[in-house]
């Protein structure tokens, strides 16, 4: 899985790095992003790349409760087209969650050690994700995303048996573009990122005490 993940880069940096014609969000950086919180999304909005800002744990827009949100943080590659909670978003509504990185953690008996991964470049990277609209009872509308999950690679397996699907910046258009119904092509895209070009180093037990926001 991933529920924490790190981002420092300016969004100003963010925003040219993925070349984001608006930015819509005051996020300031955090060593130590938790699901519940509203994060910094690239979306396709008319055509233009809008760096945004939504809250992690995706509502469906069938729900009941907004507490769906709260086990909703990831998707799985693997079913995301079939499963009723992320087929409809997968379809029309994909987007991209910037980070410096994401942290992950390996259980050695009965110590849950954190690791703190990131590419070698140390450049920020795209997260593959997808985003909903919900209504509230009230009418309020609640704008939410979950981060797509994949199988770990090399590098990440010995700590963690999954890991969150990184897209190589030459698919940002491809994927965020709603109007792409390419779905084998799509689906391609949610490998494992080659082992070789990341890194991974033990963290500050820190990020383990900030608590998941419930929704």
């Amino acid at each position: 899985m991933c529920g924490r993940f790190f981002l420092i880069t300016d969004l100003a940096k963010i925003a040219e790095e993925f070349g984001a014609g608006k930015i819509l969000t005051d996020f300031k950086p955090d060593r130590n992003v938790a699901p519940g919180q509203y994060i910094p999304v690239l979306i396709n909005q008319n055509g233009q790349k809008v760096l945004t800002s939504l809250r992690w744990g995706l509502i469906p827009s069938w729900a009941k409760d907004a507490s769906f949100g709260n086990k909703m943080i990831n998707a799985r590659a693997e079913t995301i087209a079939a499963k009723p909670s992320f087929k409809n978003a997968f379809q029309k509504r994909r987007c991209l969650i910037p980070v410096d990185g994401f942290y992950e953690w390996q259980k050695t008996d009965k110590v849950k050690e954190p690791f703190s991964i990131s590419l070698r470049s140390g450049k920020p990277f795209g997260l593959a994700g997808l985003y909903e609209r919900w209504l509230s009872p009230d009418q309020k509308p609640i704008q939410t995303c979950t981060i797509i999950t994949t199988e770990a690679n090399e590098l990440v397996k010995s700590i963690h048996d999954r890991m969150p699907v990184i897209i190589e910046s030459k698919f940002y258009n491809f994927w965020m573009n709603p109007d792409n119904h390419d779905q084998a092509g799509l689906l391609a895209l949610l490998k494992p990122y080659p082992a070789g070009e990341m890194t991974a180093v033990p963290a500050d037990p820190f990020v383990l005490n900030k608590q998941q926001k419930e929704i």
